[in-house]
């Protein structure tokens, strides 16, 4: 039996990022190409390899909880609520209402409670030996990845489908397909969705260090990510959480609810390639796009601007552009493309979420949020410079649809399509 597929709309926004504390603070300042990198406070890294990262600033969780329950919470959890807090407020949802049977919670988290699990291990070392093992009875709640959507459900209390995914740094964009894909098989009327990482974390850093993912620029944090750069030397590693609200559109208007964007369609893919880097050719980037362009109904044609995965790595920023140029053909020359990466340094788990929030609102506003810190001659040979990454500089222009790519370790690809809402 066939079944028409309900339309999805995005009603409501929140974030905690290392460029501000509300999404318009973030939003403001990535139009404005501000970078969120600075040397780490979150611990003492000056014997580390990179002593920088974009952490989020001057954050107070008893903002959202009171001060016993943010004890509690690891702060990948935190940044969650914090988000969520400020995208169900932003959409307008009266919680006396709603069915809340019908409202779900999908975020994306990547890696958890590094923080907590760093903290209680150490604890142990250093206890085990006079007093025997002493773990705090909330160390696995806080820990563990899926507890921000158990905390959100309940803090709310929405029975909706409520769990995490967990894909590396796809993750938050597989959290907004899985919950766009509930919403259109009407399963749910309203999901809260996006991700939160917190992993600037000695293990954290020190792990990513010896993989030589991460820029060692220390002596100038601001321009260490440089995505499409020749010069570039790895990704910055970032912390927050962003959320969005998802929202059947009939479900919305009933409501009179304010739409920024249509979620037009998402796709998936697996590199099959390597466990931590992109395949050389795109090839999966490429099957990615040209999924979520046959699940909108979409052609190259129909995309004006494309937020990349960009990180600043040198394998994975040439294959991107392959994988465009495949997919666009000449299209890809009038489009606008940029990593927002470049300012927001790579939020892990939770970059889909924020690189999502950017291309709802460059859909919104007509504006192309830019690629900071390229500089004139730092070209890379196996780059084609044809194309506009729009370097530096946000750029105004007719934005009808946005594409978001991102790709996770282990070889796994997300995407997701936003377009302007139309009746």
């Amino acid at each position: 039996m066939y079944m028409e597929l309900k339309r999805v709309v995005v009603t409501g926004i929140g974030a905690v990022t290392p460029l501000g504390n509300t999404a318009d603070e973030t939003w403001r300042n990535m139009l404005d190409g501000v970078s969120g990198a600075g040397p780490i406070t979150h611990f003492d890294a000056s014997r580390f390899k990179t002593q920088f990262a974009c952490e989020v600033k001057d954050f107070d969780a008893t903002q959202y909880v009171d001060r016993k329950e943010a004890r509690k919470l690891d702060p990948y959890c935190q940044f969650a609520i914090a988000a969520a807090q400020m995208a169900v407020e932003d959409c307008g949802m009266d919680l006396e209402k709603v069915d809340k049977n019908r409202v779900g919670v999908v975020f994306g988290v990547g890696i958890g409670g590094m923080k907590t699990y760093e903290e209680e291990v150490s604890n142990y070392a250093l206890t085990h030996e006079a007093a025997g093992p002493r773990f705090n009875p909330f160390f696995v709640p806080k820990m563990i990845a899926d507890i921000c959507a158990g905390h959100i459900s309940i803090r709310y209390g929405f029975h909706g489908p409520n769990f995490i995914t967990s894909s590396a740094c796809a993750s938050s964009t597989n959290a907004l397909a899985e919950a766009f894909n509930l919403i259109r098989l009407g399963k749910a009327d309203m999901i809260v969705s996006g991700g939160a990482e917190a992993a600037i974390t000695c293990a954290g850093v020190g792990g990513f260090t010896a993989m030589h993912a991460l820029s060692t620029r220390n002596d100038e944090p601001q321009k260490a990510s440089r995505p499409f750069s020749a010069s570039r030397d790895g990704f910055v590693m970032a912390e927050g959480g962003v959320c969005l609200i998802l929202e059947e559109l009939e479900h919305a208007k009933a409501r009179g609810a304010r739409i920024y964007a249509e979620m037009a369609g998402a796709g998936m893919s697996a590199d099959a390639h390597h466990i931590t880097a992109s395949h050389p050719e795109g090839l999966g980037a490429v099957l990615v796009m040209q999924n979520a362009l046959d699940d909108a109904g979409m052609t190259p044609g129909d995309i004006d601007y494309i937020n990349v995965h960009g990180t600043s790595t040198h394998v994975g920023d040439i294959s991107e552009v392959k994988a465009i140029k495949v997919v666009f053909g000449e299209d890809a020359y009038r489009l606008n493309i940029s990593s927002t990466k470049s300012m927001t340094g790579h939020l892990l788990g939770a970059a889909g979420a924020i690189e999502a929030m950017a291309s709802v609102k460059a859909v919104a506003e007509d504006i192309v949020p830019p690629t900071i810190n390229h500089e004139e001659g730092d070209d890379d040979p196996e780059i084609d410079y044809k194309l506009n990454f729009t370097f530096n500089k946000a750029e105004k222009r007719v934005v009808r649809a946005a594409l978001s790519n991102t790709f996770g370790f282990g070889g796994h690809n997300a995407c997701v399509i936003f377009k302007k809402f139309a009746g």
